[in-house]
């Protein structure tokens, strides 16, 4: 269970939005505390620089996730998720590192939009095999920086957002719907926040297909501020505890 939320907070960590201009840049930070019920299960973090792939300049973000305290009984958790994307945050390398309790996945993925295609190395498998994608295709963390330059402007209350995202060796369609404006409070003030529920499959984890709810800031960072979604045993919240190196100011509710 614990994995599972560690996972939900690296792939939805601020899902949404703007789109004049990049919502981020190299230097930006976020740290979120996991709540499973009343007890602090772990964290996450998410960091953004600059990399190269293939000779190109590429933006290089690094999610991490861990337990602590009593979660560490139950399982041991230390993941690692990095994505090489474009300013169009396309994709073209993603490696993830987990280890879940003695669980390994140890794989790497060389994207070619040109050809729509990703090559999936498997380290622990000893396997390399290519597999077609959709002409718009993300990784789970380049698809976080899409959706935060995504135009939301002129959204109503119940309009949808889809984007595939390529995940356990398919194309996964990925929606997310929008619910409103809200306030969230912070340990550095009330921040105006837009409300978001990504569609979801129950019956494994989550209580219903309707079962996350995220906030992101109403400005032009779209950073990530709280996480809310109940599971078929018990419930879930991770909140943003740490940020800096913002692009822009943000946008508290005086």
């Amino acid at each position: 269970m614990i994995k599972r939320i560690l996972l939900i907070v690296l792939i939805f960590t601020g899902f949404v939005i703007n789109a004049q201009d990049l919502a981020y840049k190299p230097g930006e930070h976020f740290k979120f505390r996991i709540h499973y019920g009343f007890f602090n299960a772990g964290y996450a973090t998410l960091d953004l620089s600059t990399g190269r792939f293939k000779g190109k300049d590429l933006y290089h973000a690094v999610g991490k996730g861990w337990t602590v305290g009593m979660s560490r009984w139950f399982m041991k958790i230390k993941d690692r998720y990095e994505s090489y994307f474009d300013s169009t945050n396309a994709p073209h390398r993603f490696v993830r590192k987990v280890d879940e309790g003695g669980y390994i996945i140890d794989r790497e993925l060389h994207f070619d939009k040109q050809n729509q295609e990703v090559l999936v190395i498997d380290e622990k498998e000893n396997t390399a095999k290519t597999y077609t994608t959709t002409k718009q295709i993300f990784d789970m963390v380049s698809v976080f920086y899409y959706l935060r330059n995504y135009d939301t402007t002129n959204m109503k209350v119940g309009d949808k957002i889809s984007v595939d995202m390529f995940f356990d060796n398919e194309v996964y369609p990925f929606k997310l719907k929008f619910l409103g404006k809200d306030v969230v409070r912070t340990n550095k003030g009330k921040v105006r926040a837009l409300k978001f529920r990504p569609i979801v499959q129950s019956g494994r984890v989550f209580k219903e297909d309707e079962s996350l709810t995220v906030w992101v800031s109403d400005d032009e960072n779209k950073m990530p501020l709280l996480i809310k979604a109940k599971l078929m045993i018990g419930s879930l919240k991770a909140s943003l505890t740490e940020f800096k190196g913002l692009k822009y100011p943000v946008n508290y509710k005086n």
